[in-house]
C-alpha cells in the first residue's frame, strides 16, 4: 500500500453486490488467491482498494475480513448487500447504513447476557461514525429523485436466512429498533473492532423478512441492489478525499 494514501476493503456476500465495482477497477489490478476467496487489489476511481467476496454467512464473513486485514494495509471496511427490512418505515428500495451491527443469534446465557459477545463485553459494535455519515450523504445524493430513502441505525445479523413471519415477529420483538437483518455484518464488525479498523455496513432492502422474502430476489439483485451498491460506493470514492 502507498504511504499516506488511505486503503478501502469492500466486501460482500454475493457476487453481483461487487462485480460492477472489480469490473470498474483500473487495468493493471492484482487478484490474490486466499483460503479460497479472490482479493482484488488496485485503483478503484482513482483510490488504492481490495475488493472480495466473502460468501454467505457469520464464519465465512469473518475469515474473509481477517485474511483482509491480515494481509493487506487497510484502513477502512466497507461492508454492502442486500438484507430484510425489519422496520416499519424502512421499504424495499431504501438503503440502510449501520450506525451500529449486533449478532441478533449470539446468547451464551447464563455465562454471558443475551447478544454479548462473549470475552468482548460488548453487544452492539459502534460503526465509524464519520464513514458512516459520508456513505450516508452519498446515498442521499445517489437516490435523489428516487422514491427509495436512507436510513441509519441498527442491523441485526445471524446464520439464518429470515423468510418466515415467526422469526420476522420475533426479532421485531426483540430488537425494536433494528432496520434491517442479514447474515454478515456484525461478524465484519467484529474482526474490525478486534483489529482496530473503521467500518460501516451499506444494505439495500429486498424484502421484508417475512414469507415473501424469496420473490424475485435474483432479479431484484442483479437490477437494483448492485446498481445501488456500485453507485454509492462509486460516488463515496469519487466525492472524499482519502488520504491519512
Amino acid at each position: 500500500m502507498k504511504e499516506n494514501i488511505i486503503a478501502i476493503g469492500i466486501l460482500a456476500a454475493l457476487a453481483d453486490e461487487i462485480r460492477d465495482l472489480i469490473e470498474a477497477m483500473a487495468p493493471g489490478a492484482q487478484v490474490h488467491r486466499i483460503g479460497m476467496r479472490d482479493y482484488h487489489h488496485g485503483l478503484l476511481h482513482g483510490h488504492e482498494c481490495v475488493i472480495a467476496l466473502t460468501r454467505v454467512g457469520k464464519a465465512a464473513a469473518a475469515a474473509t475480513t481477517a485474511t483482509l486485514l491480515q494481509r493487506f494495509e487497510i484502513d477502512r471496511v466497507i461492508f454492502t448487500g442486500v438484507a430484510g427490512g425489519l422496520h416499519a418505515e424502512v421499504q424495499v428500495g431504501d438503503v440502510v447504513i449501520g450506525t451500529e451491527a449486533l449478532q441478533h443469534d449470539m446468547d451464551a446465557r447464563p455465562l454471558f447476557p443475551r447478544y454479548e459477545l462473549p470475552l468482548l463485553g460488548l453487544a452492539r459494535l459502534q460503526a465509524d461514525a464519520e464513514l458512516s455519515r459520508q456513505l450516508a450523504h452519498c446515498a442521499e445524493r445517489f437516490l435523489r429523485g428516487r422514491a427509495s430513502r436512507v436510513h441509519r441505525g441498527l442491523i441485526a445479523t445471524g446464520d439464518r436466512f429470515v423468510g418466515d413471519a415467526d422469526t420476522g415477529r420475533g426479532l421485531r420483538a426483540s430488537l425494536p429498533d433494528a432496520l434491517c437483518v442479514e447474515m454478515e455484518g456484525a461478524a465484519v464488525a467484529q474482526v474490525c473492532h478486534e483489529f482496530g479498523v473503521p467500518w460501516a455496513v451499506l444494505r439495500t432492502i429486498s424484502d421484508h423478512a417475512d414469507p415473501h422474502a424469496d420473490i424475485d430476489f435474483l432479479q431484484f439483485l442483479r437490477e437494483v441492489a448492485s446498481v445501488y451498491s456500485s453507485g454509492i460506493l462509486s460516488h463515496y470514492l469519487r466525492t472524499w478525499p482519502l488520504a491519512r
